[in-house]
């Protein structure tokens, strides 16, 4: 089964990196408000580039001056499935088994748009009406 990994990344503004593992590397999107655990709560998800798999055990600090200067950490890792869809049609259904990210997701491209996609929570037994993301982001 496939790893994913999310970055808590605290460049200019604190932002999310999602990271699929997918055709020998990590397809990324940078959710911008993070994932959430709410069905209600649709996040978009910015397209970035790809970054090589070993990348999914980063954890660090990227100098100034640099490109995404700031610190990085491991928000959740795990491993995950697609259970529909393909990057090509522009829309994924995804169960996450991770700590924080658990359970059935969409990854839907937005329509017309190139890198913009939105990534959702669906209905299952892990869907929290009453999520916050502040309450489990990692404090160092």
């Amino acid at each position: 089964m496939p790893v994913f990994v999310i970055h808590e990344h605290h460049a200019k503004r604190l932002h999310f990196d999602l990271r699929l593992e997918i055709d020998k590397a990590l397809k990324s999107w940078a959710i911008p408000k993070g994932p959430s655990m709410n069905p209600k709560e649709k996040r978009l998800a910015i397209m970035v580039e790809d970054h090589p798999l070993d990348y999914a055990t980063f954890e660090g600090k990227i100098p100034e001056g640099m490109y995404g200067a700031g610190t990085v950490l491991i928000w959740d890792k795990g491993k995950f499935e697609i259970t529909d869809g393909s990057l090509q049609q522009g829309k994924l259904d995804i169960v996450f088994y991770g700590k924080n990210l658990k359970g059935a997701f969409a990854l839907a491209k937005m329509y017309g748009k190139d890198k913009e996609w939105l990534l959702i929570k669906k209905k299952d037994k892990y869907a929290d009406y009453k999520f916050v993301l502040e309450n489990v982001l990692k404090v160092r």
